[in-house]
């Protein structure tokens, strides 16, 4: 007796691999480029080339005019490169993702549309509780930029901009002492016969580490002080030379300050930089010697350091020069807009390959690192408890 003929074919009777990933599909992001208005910010998240790799991947990306302008980028390099230029601010911040340098403002968040995205600074230390009320009643997703964290377990973008302040802060020291600038006439550089100049530094953290590669390359002696041997380890290893290297005890630390031509001030705390250097000490060191307050971001190292700007970037106190202006990348702009914006494309192409942001975050843990704000709730504990206001666990939203 003939078997009745099956529908199936053999191979589709076999047992099958169960698939349990849907498979992702590729979306088409929108990315919103506002100018920045925050006072000294000269800087973009991306430049025009950064903005021809996303357009040439199917991505649309608006720019609103002058945005560029203050990292010496033109709205027609722009225009060329693939990008939507428009004088309409409403329009730019109307697009499903933002990306700004600075969080944005009040007005501004009343210009997004809700359930968009916002990549951005968080600067939690000059953020207000109504901030985040106003994100929330958007239901806007935040992602802070300065918490992403690479495969490493490192915060690519902090690390970036604390390259540009460690050897910028040598840069600025060199201008300062220069005696048309009022220093004291005194030269970095190895000069045969002459002195090398002296330069302690505080903090063995990429900034110090930057700053002490560039001081060393123009011919400096330097003192390294932290309280951490492992990061002074590390740093010696870096630089591939010995140094001297000392933890932060008062009376070696004087001691350096009382030689130093040049101090920079590197040093990190939880909420507040650690005031490492008193006004007592300050008062022994050089007539003419330069300070260069890095840590001012946060609340600066030296006693005698005040806020002071671009425009008017110097101070002086029992004869010291002092220069505390925060934001110091935003004095090398052009740099800054590539570095971020080197930082910035890769992620964007990824979100764009994954199908947008909710399947980058369940896949990507750095990324997720970086959600403060997921479609109005709050996913940071650091925020909830500076700000008072309650948070849920990402993981618990993701699935």
């Amino acid at each position: 007796m003939s078997q009745p003929s099956s529908p199936f074919s053999k191979q589709q009777l076999l047992p099958q691999e169960e698939t349990l990933e849907i498979l992702k599909q590729k979306g088409e992001l929108f990315i919103g480029v506002p100018k920045e208005n925050q006072y000294q910010e000269q800087r973009v998240c991306l430049t025009p080339d950064a903005v021809n790799a996303i357009t040439a991947n199917g991505h649309r990306v608006l720019v609103e005019s002058g945005a560029g302008e203050g990292a010496f980028y033109s709205d027609l390099e722009y225009t060329e490169a693939g990008a939507e230029v428009t004088k309409d601010i409403k329009k730019v911040f109307g697009c499903p993702l933002i990306l700004k340098v600075e969080p944005p403002t009040l007005a501004e968040i009343g210009m997004i549309n809700p359930q968009a995205v916002v990549i951005s600074a968080l600067q939690i230390k000059t953020a207000t509780k109504k901030y985040f009320e106003a994100l929330a009643k958007k239901r806007i997703t935040g992602v802070a930029f300065e918490y992403i964290r690479d495969e490493d377990g490192k915060y690519p973008v902090v690390r970036s901009l604390s390259e540009i302040a460690g050897i910028s802060s040598v840069l600025i020291a060199s201008e300062i002492l220069a005696a048309t600038n009022d220093g004291n006439g005194l030269m970095f550089g190895n000069i045969s016969g002459v002195p090398p100049i002296e330069v302690v530094i505080i903090g063995a953290g990429t900034v110090g580490e930057f700053a002490a590669r560039s001081a060393l390359g123009l011919g400096a002696n330097i003192r390294l002080f932290d309280n951490s041997i492992t990061k002074l380890r590390n740093i010696q290893t870096s630089l591939k030379q010995t140094v001297y290297t000392s933890t932060i005890q008062p009376k070696n630390l004087k001691k350096a300050l009382r030689r130093c031509d040049v101090a920079i001030g590197a040093t990190r705390g939880k909420d507040r930089s650690p005031v490492v250097v008193s006004s007592g000490m300050v008062e022994t060191m050089k007539k003419g010697a330069v300070i260069i307050d890095v840590s001012i971001d946060m609340g600066g190292c030296f006693e005698t350091s005040e806020i002071t700007t671009h425009e008017k970037p110097t101070t002086e106190k029992f004869g010291v020069i002092h220069y505390a202006v925060p934001n110091i990348p935003s004095r090398y702009p052009k740099t800054a807009t590539i570095s971020l914006s080197n930082i910035f494309t890769p992620y964007l192409l990824k979100l764009g390959e994954d199908g947008g942001l909710e399947n980058s975050l369940r896949f990507d843990k750095g990324l997720r690192n970086g959600l403060y704000m997921y479609h109005g709730i709050l996913t940071s504990k650091s925020v909830g408890e500076w700000f008072d206001l309650q948070y849920s666990d990402i993981n618990f939203l993701i699935f």
